[in-house]
């Protein structure tokens, strides 16, 4: 397990779009950058890897700086294109089930087109983390009731059911404390109703999701003390961890 802090950055917004070719949306999906060629791969072998954790702990960081300097495809968040966001912040209770669904559909599509793309991809933010953590967090919060939520958990294993496996779940985490205070550095509209008490919340699904999750291995990196945004040579330090966590080597403990 590593310790390191990985400073989060605006998410980058994408158009789900409707299912198409696998060929072209390749070619055409918004939400999976490709980066410009001519760089020197470290990894060579084609890879799929997922980056999961807390809101603040530096996902969208992580996976764009890996992604430049591997020159692999990065795929993120669908936000300001959402049609339900706005709707789901303004009456929770109405809006979660159409939210999840809206999730599930975009996830699914970002993870086929990538898992399946011949050039190595990393995501910000895993489908799985969807039904086993937010969907998880809104039936227990009562904005989603058990009907919706039965509901939407069959339609989840139906579809996570035909996906390719990722090669590598990199888990992010971080003290609750530290999240808030990164939370309130970027200052975004739409998070400021989040409470430390719904962070620790969170903290809890990951780690009993965590605790059961057997289908690729998984990398623990706490960020709260690594700065790889101003220091470059932070980010190798994560990235000789992917090596050989990938690799089957063991791995190294920093305390």
């Amino acid at each position: 397990m590593v310790d390191l802090p990985l400073p989060d950055t605006p998410m980058t917004t994408t158009n789900m779009g409707g299912i198409v070719p696998l060929v072209a949306a390749i070619a055409n999906c918004r939400n999976c950058q490709r980066l410009p060629t001519g760089y020197n791969l470290r990894l060579m072998t084609k890879r799929f890897i997922l980056v999961a954790g807390n809101i603040g702990v530096g996902k969208t960081s992580l996976t764009e700086r890996l992604g430049a300097r591997l020159g692999w495809m990065t795929g993120f968040e669908s936000v300001a294109d959402n049609p339900y966001l706005a709707d789901f912040y303004a009456d929770m209770r109405q809006w979660s089930f159409h939210l999840q669904v809206f999730f599930l559909g975009h996830r699914a599509q970002q993870h086929l087109l990538l898992a399946h793309s011949p050039q190595s991809a990393i995501v910000d933010r895993s489908i799985y983390e969807d039904a086993h953590i937010f969907a998880r967090v809104l039936h227990h919060m009562n904005n989603l009731n058990e009907r919706d939520y039965q509901a939407y958990r069959t339609v989840f294993e139906l579809v996570v059911a035909n996906l390719p496996r990722p090669d590598l779940l990199i888990y992010l985490t971080a003290p609750v404390p530290v999240l808030m205070e990164r939370i309130r550095q970027r200052a975004r509209p739409i998070e400021a109703g989040i409470t430390a008490d719904y962070l620790a919340l969170l903290d809890t699904f990951y780690r009993e999701w965590l605790a059961a999750f057997d289908l690729c291995p998984v990398l623990t990196l706490r960020t709260q003390q690594l700065d790889f945004v101003h220091q470059p040579h932070h980010l190798d330090i994560v990235i000789d961890h992917i090596e050989a966590t990938l690799a089957g080597r063991e791995e190294l403990i920093l305390d």
